[in-house]
């Protein structure tokens, strides 16, 4: 056991911690009885609180971990991650503000309130829904795998042969306090967190891309040893194969198609106060895909500084507990564990959002009142994180990767929905469920029949092309027939008449800022303790 890296990291934890419980009095509102308070921080974060919140969110300790990782186990291929974040600001530049501004006119908490109240259907709500809740979920697990590995490789909770219970006590222990603060303080929580949590990491990886190379003799030694192993391996070198290069390009195209789909980066973007903030952080929200780049390259340090480990998500860690002095390795660990901390947090949030707001309160009971919905979203807070925590405790550490990466092909699915809804109403309801049922058919189907090496099924997320025969991102593939399905089947219902739902949306909603006319006064759904 490394004792100071370790009392080095339970220094931040107590520190985190301590914020996570003072943030519940941080801009309180004097009713935070409602999921606008609990849930989205009542709506009032300036830019850098969002831009950290944002950044917190998105670059998590699984990011700190895996894509390193994947640079350490297979070259250059595990960079799509730097292109895909880069790709998807222009993207999000275009629609979250639209999606901000409707959401605040008319009170919206989650993507499926926006989906229901624009083509008045529950239905395809409860599809969008529901899928949120099931990508999120191995997203959370893979938080708390972050924090596993740190603790792994201080030494913390014995060998292999150690009780289950002594083994697992700390992870249980960060989970309790996690669950804790974030049913005392909500999103304000991870929002006062994330400065902590950002800053560290900010350190620790300037430190490390200019301490670690001087150690091992400079980058041209370290992208020696990086192509020698991957010669020597027969994996052709650091830079993809011509096959390889279409699974590099699709991966990284979809993933930043799918990345502002997922629940808990609607849930940031709509905690800020004005569609101006979301503006600004689509323009500086890319400095963290330049710490990504410059993170990605510690994977070809753990390979040039000899680092061998069977669990390629234990690399870096141990990197850094061979480089660093105890203390700094300590701050390294630190920044690793309160980076998952944060997005689990938030993570749950969304989650639960979803659960209360388009299950609960549309299908169970809608006559809610807003405390009663943000009961049941706190305590279903509480069962997401349980239930991540059994699926990291109960599951192979492969399994949760491989159903994160099941999830993001489910998660894109949603795309035609929310953002197609931002810019258009010609889409018809029942055409998009089609499309979506399709899109979730194939990509589940198509992800069970890819094996590897420690599983038969759900192995990894890409396979051939049908029609091209190259292999590419399974999520992409679904979406195009998502896409086409959707397209054809409005057609469709457009020339037999379907009946089309109602939207209660206005154009001028999706230019609305915080500031303007009628904003403001229009009472929210939640607030008005009535269903849509």
């Amino acid at each position: 056991m490394n004792g100071v890296a370790l009392a080095v990291f339970i220094f931040f934890f107590v520190l985190v911690t301590a914020m996570g419980f003072l943030a519940a009095r941080w801009r309180r509102a004097a009713n935070d009885q409602s999921l606008d308070e609990w849930g989205l921080g009542g709506r009032s974060f300036g830019t850098w609180v969002t831009w950290f919140l944002l950044g917190g969110d998105l670059y998590t300790a699984y990011t700190f971990v895996a894509v390193p990782a994947a640079i350490y186990a297979a070259g250059a291929a595990g960079f799509f991650a730097v292109p895909y974040t880069i790709l998807v600001y222009p993207l999000i530049f275009t629609f979250l503000p639209r999606l901000w501004s409707v959401s605040h006119k008319h009170g919206y908490v989650t993507t499926s309130d926006f989906v229901r109240g624009r083509f008045g259907s529950k239905g395809l709500s409860l599809a969008v829904a529901v899928t949120g809740i099931l990508a999120t979920m191995p997203y959370i697990a893979l938080q708390l795998v972050g924090i596993q590995a740190v603790l792994d490789v201080m030494g913390v909770g014995g060998g292999k042969d150690t009780n289950w219970f002594i083994k697992d006590l700390p992870l249980l222990i960060a989970f309790g306090v996690l669950a804790a603060y974030t049913y005392s303080s909500g999103l304000r929580a991870p929002a006062l967190i994330a400065f902590v949590k950002d800053t560290l990491i900010y350190i620790v990886i300037a430190v490390a891309i200019i301490y670690i190379p001087i150690k091992l003799g400079g980058f041209d030694d370290i992208f020696a040893s990086a192509s020698d192993k991957f010669t020597e391996s027969g994996k052709g070198g650091l830079v993809p194969d011509h096959g390889g290069q279409w699974t590099y390009a699709t991966l990284a195209l979809g993933s930043a198609l799918a990345l502002f789909m997922y629940p808990h980066s609607i849930t940031a973007t709509l905690s800020s106060r004005s569609r101006e903030v979301i503006r600004r952080n689509t323009t500086i929200l890319p400095l963290y895909s330049l710490m990504l780049g410059l993170l990605a390259l510690l994977g070809f340090m753990a390979i040039a500084a000899g680092v061998k480990v069977e669990n390629g998500q234990l690399a870096i860690p141990q990197l850094f507990e061979n480089m660093f002095p105890d203390w700094f390795a300590g701050v390294a660990f630190a920044a690793i564990g309160i980076g998952a901390l944060v997005p689990a947090a938030i993570m749950s949030i969304a989650a639960a959002n979803l659960f209360t707001r388009n299950i609960y309160k549309d299908f169970i009971r809608p006559d809610a009142t807003p405390a009663q919905e943000t009961k049941v979203s706190k305590l279903v807070s509480l069962l997401v994180k349980v239930g991540a925590l059994v699926f990291v405790l109960g599951m192979d550490k492969t399994v949760a990767i491989n159903f994160q990466l099941l999830g993001g092909i489910w998660i894109l699915q949603t795309f035609p929905a929310l953002v197609g809804g931002l810019f258009t109403r010609w889409f018809h309801r029942w055409a998009l469920l089609g499309g979506w049922a399709v899109g979730m058919i194939y990509g589940t189907v198509a992800a069970y029949g890819v094996a590897s090496p420690t599983q038969k099924h759900f192995g990894g997320s890409s396979k051939e092309i049908p029609g091209i025969g190259e292999i590419g991102y399974i999520g992409l593939t679904a979406f195009v027939l998502n896409v086409l399905v959707t397209v054809v089947l409005t057609f469709v219902m457009r020339a037999v008449k379907a009946p089309d739902g109602i939207d209660e949306t206005k154009p001028g909603d999706y230019t609305a800022d915080a500031g303007d006319p009628g904003v403001e006064v229009e009472l929210p759904p939640a607030t008005a303790g009535t269903s849509h």
